[in-house]
């Protein structure tokens, strides 16, 4: 058996050229009176607060907000939120440009300096040509910035060449609060074991989803945590029902990681009201994709069901996807936490690599590790994780496998590419994800992966 850890190192850093924003807008802090507000839902007290961008100086002012090289707000004040990011008309349009963003936190009413916001955020979609790909209400989006809490905003939006590649029309500022965390009306330990696999049986198709309808009712005390099993458990709730293809040894033993702790939606507070109803599942599982967040580090691990809520509402709700794109996100302290909705041990669907949602899984380490190591926990819970989710289909950690990619910045639609079973976002396509230091240590988490799976 492997060693529980995998050390971080330090490794050449992978990031993009930040462009300098003037400051051209006033800094009066102004109330957001008419803010768009999306109301929460009957018993749950998150929201989403959407708020149009606007033309800054006269120039842009003239040349209307579609074409304007320079959008924003000023300062103001808003209902308290805790992530950020914005959002356009056009899925399909890219910003070419920068986003920054400072806030007032609640706690100390101190102003933040201006921070960075991802703009290369589309290759983290569906694939095109699925029904949640195509869908009408899907919209272009940067990626999250988490921030905690904040009740004041202002924010700067500027293309890097608007000649030729102008911002997006539509721009909004989307300022998410996740709500308080429901208080715990669920269940841990083995007795749990009963929901690990909580969503339908799996089509055999690339693209299956449960009826219409409304929105699944959770199992009553739905479990909070899967409790993590060890290899002799893990084998034999395999054999008893749990979608079983993995490849044996000479003694017949397959190649299964024990399965890790996980904690559920119910666990980290999912409203399953905000995702679309039904589950949706791809025909098995041939790789995982590990992704970075780029939601930044200033969060503690306390705050990770915070963030993940965050992420969710984000993604159903300002960018129009059907449920969270993540089928696993990981926490700085190496807690692992169930994504997408249709089972834990089951080959769903996630919206994560562009192109090679079909056949994969996608694991978000929450944080940005462009320039930052990511913290060993959470490198090696990626090892587990992948020990066992890889293990229930077959898969072999350290091998590689081919992907029919369905169209991406990096492979046209129909190309079969050689990865590694275990790959970063940037091997599928061109992007910065996970970030250079998580990326790097990717190598080492294929061996230990194929170490907890017993090869």
């Amino acid at each position: 058996m492997a060693s529980s850890s995998i050390a971080a190192s330090s490794v050449g850093i992978v990031c993009s050229a930040v462009l300098v924003l003037p400051l051209t807008l006033p800094s009066v802090l102004m109330p957001e009176a008419a803010a768009a507000s999306r109301p929460p839902a009957s018993g749950e007290s998150g929201y989403t607060q959407s708020l149009p961008l606007k033309a800054a100086g006269p120039a842009e002012r003239s040349a209307g907000p579609a074409g304007a090289a320079e959008q924003g707000l000023s300062a103001r004040d808003v209902r308290p939120f805790s992530l950020v990011g914005v959002v356009w008309e056009d899925e399909r349009a890219e910003l070419h440009g920068a986003v920054q963003v400072r806030t007032r936190a609640v706690a100390t009413g101190a102003w933040s300096s201006w921070q960075d916001v991802e703009t290369h955020n589309h290759e983290h979609a569906a694939d095109r040509g699925t029904a949640e790909g195509d869908s009408e209400r899907v919209r272009g989006a940067t990626a999250p910035l988490w921030v905690g809490e904040s009740d004041g905003v202002e924010v700067r939006v500027r293309a890097e060449n608007a000649e030729r590649a102008p911002l997006p029309e539509g721009l909004r500022l989307e300022l998410v609060e996740p709500g308080a965390e429901p208080p715990p009306a669920g269940r841990t330990g083995e007795d749990a074991d009963a929901d690990a696999d909580s969503g339908d049986d799996a089509d055999s198709g690339d693209e299956a989803a449960a009826a219409d309808g409304l929105p699944e009712a959770a199992p009553e005390a739905a479990p909070l945590v899967l409790p993590a099993l060890s290899r002799e458990e893990t084998e034999a709730q395999a054999a008893a029902g749990v979608q079983l293809v993995a490849t044996v040894d000479a003694a017949g033993k397959p190649f299964i990681g024990p399965r890790p702790a996980i904690v559920t939606r119910a666990g980290w507070g999912a409203d399953e009201s905000l995702r679309e109803s039904g589950y949706l599942y791809t025909s098995t599982i041939k790789a995982a994709f590990v992704h970075h967040t780029a939601t930044g580090n200033n969060y503690t691990c306390s705050e990770a069901p915070s963030v993940i809520r965050s992420i969710y509402r984000y993604h159903t709700q300002s960018m129009g996807w059907r449920d969270i794109g993540y089928n696993f996100t990981i926490d700085k302290c190496g807690k692992i936490y169930e994504g997408r909705a249709g089972g834990v041990a089951k080959p769903v669907m996630g919206a994560h690599t562009l192109g090679f949602n079909s056949k994969t899984t996608g694991i978000a380490v929450l944080g940005t590790y462009s320039s930052t190591n990511p913290p060993s926990a959470s490198v090696t819970a990626v090892a587990k994780l992948t020990a066992w989710k890889l293990g229930l289909h077959g898969a072999d950690p350290s091998g590689k496998t081919v992907l029919t990619s369905g169209g991406s910045g990096k492979y046209a639609k129909g190309v079969n590419v050689n990865l590694h079973v275990i790959s970063g976002h940037r091997d599928g396509y061109a992007t910065d994800c996970p970030g250079g230091r998580l990326y790097s240590m990717l190598g080492a988490t294929r061996s230990v992966s194929a170490k907890y799976q017993g090869r």
